[in-house]
């Protein structure tokens, strides 16, 4: 099997060979209309000017207008079929690869960045398809049209139709070379120096207060200005292949275009008669026929920037396909309410990362449980790994008495939810983001569930309510209703085990406490009382009626607070 990775991305669209020739075909009679067309007009032309009758030239003149009519026509054509295929390909490539990710090593995409999770889902996935688009088709339609042009242009005149070859190699070979070129050095110079930029700029951004009282401000904008100069280097630095990528295909039609002129005036006989004389009409095509030859290869250097970036980017999709591993085996034995979790000397953690200390725990079904303690104590490794999100690095996990690896994995992640404190809010409706967590969640219910969590009179004053657009995501609303955006969202799942990573951060501390005593007393109304809640929090307010509080990363890590559960 094919190690280059863009090969082995380009199996995930699924393309069809029917639906790429029927696009490569359209493109052929795109480009074909067009090198018929130059080459009728040109015969149209010069044989008018010998004044010949009007009806000699009736089916000429219907011919370049059909020609003409027919260009566009199947360049609409080509447009249906490359990006019908090329939308299919992304469709299915996303459905591969999340089917790959949910039922594969789950610490892979939870060992990712959000914002690299979405960039490989989304933008890498766009690219790999804008190569049917960009790449792929174009090149098979310029390479049929070069030969076709250049078989053509022979029998007319062979050294022509050399000049011409050479040309078209210079035009669809050489240029695109230069262009991958500079979109290569483009992509590994600048990207690291623009990507750092971007990380500085942000940090001066978000943090000029306390970077100022640090008195680090300078020095972090100072950073910022150094990485933003190596990103501006590297796209000078690209910029003189690309040049020279862009010159290549003008200086290419000139070539030729001279140098057929030249062959046919060197064989011109004004009545072409004589053996081996060329006729005014064959002139016209040999000077004319090139010009149209050469816009297939015209969109080769595009193409050749388009692979590129679709190589790197393939690069990226598989790597995290590779790290997700085959289809994780699991049991089919399902999870049924009530749900009892229990935990026997369990310690959890990122493969070669730090591992937490040994943790038995009970959860029975209306358990409140609050895991403290400072960043970086794993916290969240723990809720994850009783999420059945991360395997347990030692010690068992039992769901209703049965080991979590043997449970079914869709049963389990139904009834076992885990809530990130990074969770994505989706540029779409209020009820769609809540709709992630249950697709059948009506109005009335969204409602219900945003007052819960404090955000009632705020989605009352929107416009359209909980139909209202969160137009650039979790940009577009404040951090405290993000989080309860987020809140809403888990309370909202059909979960039976709530599983909560920090859910009242940039909450003021008052309206974080109470948020928190709501979500662990079980008579407040905020989540059901017979569904187990387990929040994970770096202060907790007093008086919260949690079961238990388990401290961890701290001297009082062996410390429990139990309650009867």
């Amino acid at each position: 099997m094919s190690r280059d990775p863009l090969l082995r991305a380009l199996r995930l669209l699924e393309l069809r060979p029917g639906r790429v020739l029927s696009a490569v075909a359209a493109g052929v009679a795109t480009l074909g209309s067009a090198l018929a067309l130059a080459a009728l007009s040109a015969w149209l032309i010069t044989r008018a000017w010998q004044m010949p009758p009007v009806l000699d030239l009736s089916v000429a003149v219907v011919s370049v207008r059909a020609l003409g009519i027919s260009r566009g026509v199947f360049r609409y054509l080509e447009r249906l079929a490359t990006h019908d295929a090329a939308l299919r390909g992304t469709t299915a490539a996303r459905e591969r690869i999340y089917r790959r990710l949910s039922t594969g090593d789950p610490a892979a995409p939870a060992g990712l960045r959000r914002g690299d999770l979405l960039a490989r889902t989304g933008a890498d996935v766009d690219a790999l398809g804008d190569v049917v688009v960009r790449a792929l088709i174009p090149m098979a339609v310029a390479a049929i049209m070069a030969v076709a042009a250049t078989v053509g242009l022979a029998l007319i005149s062979p050294a022509a139709a050399l000049v011409l070859a050479v040309a078209l190699v210079v035009s669809g070979v050489l240029a695109p070379v230069l262009s991958a070129r500079a979109a290569r050095m483009a992509e590994s110079d600048g990207a690291v120096a623009s990507a750092r930029f971007s990380e500085t700029a942000v940090l001066a951004l978000d943090h000029a207060a306390e970077l100022r009282v640090a008195g680090r401000l300078g020095e972090t904008v100072r950073a910022a200005d150094d990485w933003e100069a190596r990103a501006i280097r590297a796209t000078d630095r690209s910029a003189v292949p690309s040049a020279f990528a862009a010159a290549a295909t003008p200086l290419a039609i000139g070539a030729s275009v001279l140098g057929s002129l030249l062959i046919g005036i060197s064989l011109y006989g004004p009545d072409g008669g004589a053996p081996g004389e060329m006729t005014p009409m064959a002139l016209a095509i040999l000077v004319l026929v090139p010009l149209a030859a050469f816009e297939g290869t015209a969109a080769l250097p595009a193409a050749a920037v388009a692979l590129t970036r679709a190589r790197l980017a393939s690069a990226r999709i598989m790597d995290l396909l590779d790290r997700s591993g085959d289809p994780v085996p699991t049991g089919g034995a399902p999870v049924e309410a009530p749900v009892h979790l229990r935990t026997a000397n369990l310690r959890c953690g990122w493969p070669g990362g730090a591992v937490t200390e040994p943790l038995d725990l009970h959860l029975a079904p209306g358990a409140r449980v609050v895991i403290v303690g400072p960043s970086g104590a794993g916290k969240t490794t723990m809720l994850m790994t009783l999420a059945g999100l991360l395997a347990p690095v030692s010690g068992s996990l039992t769901v209703n008495g049965t080991q979590a690896g043997a449970v079914d994995a869709d049963s389990l992640r139904r009834a076992v939810g885990f809530f990130a404190e990074d969770a994505h809010l989706f540029d779409t409706s209020l009820l769609e983001n809540l709709r992630v967590a249950d697709g059948e969640l009506d109005e009335a219910g969204a409602r219900a569930v945003l007052g819960k969590v404090g955000l009632g009179d705020w989605v009352s004053g929107l416009p359209d309510g909980v139909h209202t657009s969160l137009a650039s995501g979790g940009r577009s609303v404040s951090g405290g209703q993000r989080r309860r955006l987020l809140l809403a969202r888990a309370i909202a799942s059909p979960a039976q085990v709530l599983l909560l990573d920090e859910p009242t951060e940039h909450l003021d501390a008052e309206a974080g406490a109470a948020l928190l005593r709501g979500l662990l007393d079980r008579g407040a109304g905020l989540v059901d009382p017979g569904r187990t809640v387990v929040v994970v929090t770096h202060q907790l307010p007093a008086d919260t009626g949690a079961d238990l509080v388990i401290a961890v990363g701290s001297e009082s890590a062996s410390a429990q607070e139990e309650a009867a559960i």
